[in-house]
């Protein structure tokens, strides 16, 4: 477990996004972070609080801590939740492998729980006091490693740093009759937003100074270090994703971002003879117009589970498995075992798709469906959504082209539609 990094100012546009190792130019800095995740959920009019609502399966605050253990230079999480859910999020914790999260129980409001979080670092023997602290939304789970980096250099710069973005709508005051009073210009106004960090003894400090009306009511940490501290924050403007969960339809609308997102990264095995090689070859190809990285991988890689082990982690949950054998699904059967074996699979669906090169002279339904259906269904249970797919093809085709394009986007809708219900159907392109 690193206990801080090398964070290195940029020369183009006032920050680097990456980590300087061994750098000279900045001191080293350690970070932690501390997640508040006490909310109830009224706004979202359930019965479960909004940072345990499931998406794909997993619960929101998981995806959140998730972005944050991404980040090597982030030493410790602390995750602040009410009394009544520390059991929740120790099971969530356990579940999920996050293995730099501590729980803190929290207090009655935002400050409070918060400022229990921040009590951790100086009470808690076995976790170093940072230079730096992150404050963030448990229920902002797409929170990139970039406006992070920026909030904590202007933090250790300024001694409080935030993100903002541009107000969408105009803000209006209206009078005691319930009619407008007047407006506010909204180009000299932002919507402050998480990211926040701070030097660690100055939100300390602030906390520790607050009274109990700032403690119960107050939102801004930002205007507490202001407030209490005297430390006027640097503003850094974030980007557009930096939005939090907060009603029902959001759920819906962040699991589209998760499944555009992981279907952005797919990893291709191939295991052909030179009949099928050309069409292979195009498939592979054309599939780097639908998605942003495809990676190639040979079938003597896959069988090192290290090797695959890194794929995973980089955030690959897509595979599709080429073979020019119809009735052979050995390789795919092998490559679902490597699979479980990484366990990659609790955090996020895996897709595989295993497909077959046929010349159509010899075009057949394999017996081995069976099996391969009966595969599918196992695996189903373990979070691996495997597909089949036959791509029919002729040397002397000059369709080739449209046969690769039409496989390319049979791939790309599974991919992103994750769809369970079409787990071992054998699709034909």
């Amino acid at each position: 477990m690193e206990s801080g990094a090398s964070l290195q100012k940029g020369s183009s546009d006032g920050y680097s996004s990456e980590a300087a190792a061994g750098s000279q130019e900045q001191p080293l800095v350690s970070v932690s972070a501390v997640l508040p995740a006490g909310g109830t959920g009224e706004r979202m009019g359930g019965g479960t609080p909004k940072q345990f609502c499931r998406i794909l399966g997993r619960p929101l605050i998981s995806y959140t801590v998730q972005a944050l253990e991404r980040i090597s230079w982030i030493s410790h999480i602390i995750v602040v939740v009410s009394i009544e859910n520390v059991e929740i999020m120790k099971s969530i914790v356990k579940q999920y492998g996050h293995k730099r999260t501590i729980i803190a129980e929290g207090g009655t409001s935002r400050h409070r729980s918060i400022f229990s979080g921040l009590k951790m670092f100086v009470k808690n023997s076995l976790i170093q006091k940072p230079e730096v602290v992150i404050i963030h939304d448990a229920v902002r789970p797409f929170v990139e490693k970039d406006i992070i980096f920026k909030v904590v250099m202007a933090a250790k710069e300024y001694g409080a740093a935030g993100a903002i973005r541009p107000l969408v709508s105009t803000v209006i005051a209206s009078s005691p009759d319930g009619c407008l009073d007047h407006s506010l210009d909204r180009a000299k106004y932002r919507a402050s937003e998480m990211p926040q960090a701070f030097l660690f003894d100055i939100i300390h400090q602030a906390y520790h100074q607050c009274n109990d009306y700032d403690l119960d009511y107050g939102t801004e940490c930002l205007h507490l270090a202001l407030k209490y501290s005297k430390t006027n924050a640097k503003l850094i403007e974030g980007p557009p994703d930096l939005w939090k969960v907060t009603y029902k339809q959001d759920l819906y609308a962040a699991e589209s971002l998760i499944k555009e997102i992981i279907s952005q990264q797919v990893c291709v095995i191939t295991d052909m003879n030179e009949n099928a090689v050309q069409t292979g070859f195009l498939l592979h190809e054309t599939l780097k117009s639908h998605v942003k990285l495809v990676k190639s991988l040979s079938l003597i890689l896959c069988k090192d589970s290290n090797h695959l082990q890194n794929i995973l982690l980089g955030q690959c949950y897509n595979f599709i498995c080429i073979s020019d054998i119809l009735s052979n699904f050995q390789e795919t059967q092998q490559l679902v075992k490597i699979l479980e074996k990484t366990n990659a699979s609790v955090l996020s669906s895996i897709v595989l798709i295993s497909v077959h090169m046929d010349d159509l002279e010899n075009a057949a339904f394999s017996s081995e469906m069976h099996s391969f259906v009966e595969l599918a269904k196992e695996v189903k249970k373990k979070n691996i959504f495997l597909y089949g797919l036959i791509i029919h093809y002729q040397q002397d085709n000059l369709k080739l082209q449209e046969t690769a394009e039409t496989a390319a986007t049979l791939i790309t809708a599974l991919i992103r539609d994750r769809n369970p219900a079409f787990v071992g159907q054998l699709l034909v392109a």
